[in-house]
């Protein structure tokens, strides 16, 4: 049965449409067939992530208003086979985004896709409700900060009280996703620790993306970063969460602190 997960937080440039991108692929790597879904009317970045922003022609306002076809608006991947894009519109307004809409899109969706993966922009808006108001499941993207850990603390009480779900008396399963984590500054008291996070939200965690340029090289080249290097770090954490929101149990690999050449020195004398 086909599964809605909604990609979001509350505090922006966190990683969400990152986040999308790099499940899509993976779980679309799987052997799932996937699209992706931009819900961030006016400021669209996933079709660029995506490496299909001069295909875009249709968008999800058009399909929402009649103007298109699904069909006509969904972009193939150029590289999965399983993997295709819902773009959203650069020139309109979230306001365009109506309940009865979306509703009707991500119903067709479902029946065409085993995983709907939505993009939600950033806060509380009309967006972000829209992202998250028919989803299954969430991934709550957060950097191990504390204001993008509270903030992601209010969209888990949206989560559990405007979604369709919410209002059948249902839950939305939901998964914390810590991205741009570094050890060595969480060591110095300079970031969260793994567990302050955890004991803020008390919610699963669902994977750790450590801090690494191979992310920032994948958005400009315009490929999943699960794609562009797939032996790099983040790409491994991104393909283990993929797997667990399968319903593997894969071990959890929390980044370890990179040791310098001085580091290396200073022990060997201390020892």
């Amino acid at each position: 049965m086909a599964k809605v997960l909604v990609v979001t937080s509350g505090k922006g440039g966190v990683g969400k449409t990152t986040t999308t991108a790099a499940l899509g692929a993976a779980l679309a790597q799987r052997g799932d067939k996937v699209v992706v879904v931009d819900f961030d009317v006016g400021l669209r970045n996933l079709d660029l992530v995506m490496g299909a922003e001069r295909r875009v022609v249709f968008d999800l306002i058009n399909v929402v208003q009649g103007v298109a076809k699904l069909p006509q608006a969904l972009i193939k991947d150029k590289r999965l086979e399983n993997l295709w894009l819902l773009p959203a519109s650069q020139t309109r307004d979230k306001d365009a985004l109506t309940e009865e809409g979306v509703g009707k899109v991500i119903a067709d969706l479902r029946s065409r896709f085993d995983w709907v993966i939505c993009d939600s922009p950033a806060g509380i808006e009309r967006g972000a409700s829209m992202a998250m108001r028919f989803a299954d499941e969430a991934v709550i993207v957060t950097n191990p900060e504390v204001s993008s850990v509270r903030d992601s603390d209010r969209i888990i009480g949206m989560l559990d009280s405007k979604t369709v779900r919410a209002e059948k008396g249902e839950r939305v399963e939901k998964h914390i996703l810590i991205t741009r984590y570094d050890p060595s500054r969480a060591a110095r008291g300079e970031m969260l620790t793994i567990d302050d996070i955890l004991e803020i939200l008390a919610t699963p965690l669902l994977g750790i993306i450590p801090e690494s340029q191979d992310v920032l090289r994948a958005s400009n080249v315009g490929t999943p970063v699960t794609l562009s290097n797939a032996d790099g770090a983040p790409a491994r954490a991104y393909t283990d969460a993929a797997r667990r929101l399968c319903g593997e149990t894969v071990p959890m690999q929390v980044p370890a602190e990179r040791k310098g050449f001085m580091d290396r020195l200073l022990r060997r004398r201390a020892a």
